[in-house]
């Protein structure tokens, strides 16, 4: 459900002081979710575009927070009324196009999933590039959701290390995603989520061919990973370090 774009949400869907605005957002997302059940969906992602605010002196944070707690609190119960059997997920971005948004990485989201009482129905859907946003790396997203119990699914796309905005640039070196792949697998994997690309070829791009090398490469770049991570796991050697700087 886009509760982002259109002008009504200038001032965020559920953390908007409008409740006309909140109520709208809350119909939007019912029909989205009514949808993906029909439709036999496995996961329901909820990013918060505009949950957060542009400026303190005329916010009242507890406020949009606590509407906020309530609109999640107001998903999981439709999910249960409908019998949706997938996850809800709740994915994590410090800003762009809000300044400060209270879904800024994974630490924030959990603290937002456990002001509603809902750690045992909400899990996170962390992607790369919003990592990179908040001033972390990916595998340190991936190892506290998973620290966590909190680990659903992820989008493996990449951002420009020389620009601060989300560029959604499909992976192209496995290097990248090592170490949040042997951090996944070593702990059970995603289950019920998976890896989404959430990617687009770049502006330049003429040639309706790329859109499939893209997805081609991604792919790839993820299988090589997973020999790897496959290796990695068997020799235990990183393993062995961790246990015996505890031991």
């Amino acid at each position: 459900a886009n509760a982002f774009s259109h002008k009504r949400f200038m001032a965020g869907a559920s953390t908007n002081p409008d409740p006309e605005v909140f109520a709208y957002a809350a119909a939007q997302v019912k029909d989205c979710m009514n949808a993906t059940n029909r439709l036999g969906g496995e996961n329901y992602v909820l990013w918060g575009g505009r949950e957060g605010y542009e400026t303190i002196l005329n916010t009242n944070m507890k406020m949009e927070m606590d509407n906020l707690a309530r609109f999640l609190e107001l998903v999981v119960n439709h999910k249960h009324k409908i019998g949706f059997k997938g996850q809800i997920l709740l994915e994590p971005k410090p800003h762009e196009p809000t300044k400060h948004q209270y879904d800024f990485d994974s630490a924030s989201c959990l603290a937002l999933i456990r002001k509603a009482g809902l750690e045992n129905e909400i899990k996170l859907n962390i992607e790369v590039n919003h990592a990179t946003l908040s001033g972390h790396n990916f595998e340190h997203e991936i190892a506290y959701a998973i620290s966590n119990n909190a680990l659903g699914s992820i989008d493996i796309n990449r951002g420009d290390t020389l620009l601060g905005w989300d560029t959604d640039q499909f992976p192209n070196n496995a290097h990248d995603l090592l170490m949040p792949f042997y951090y996944i697998f070593s702990n059970d994997g995603l289950k019920q989520g998976g890896l989404n690309f959430d990617a687009k070829i770049r502006r330049q791009s003429i040639d309706p061919e790329d859109l499939f090398h893209a997805h081609i490469g991604g792919m790839d770049v993820a299988a090589r990973v997973l020999l790897a991570i496959e290796k990695m796991i068997n020799d235990k050697v990183l393993q062995k370090y961790v246990e015996d700087r505890y031991s």
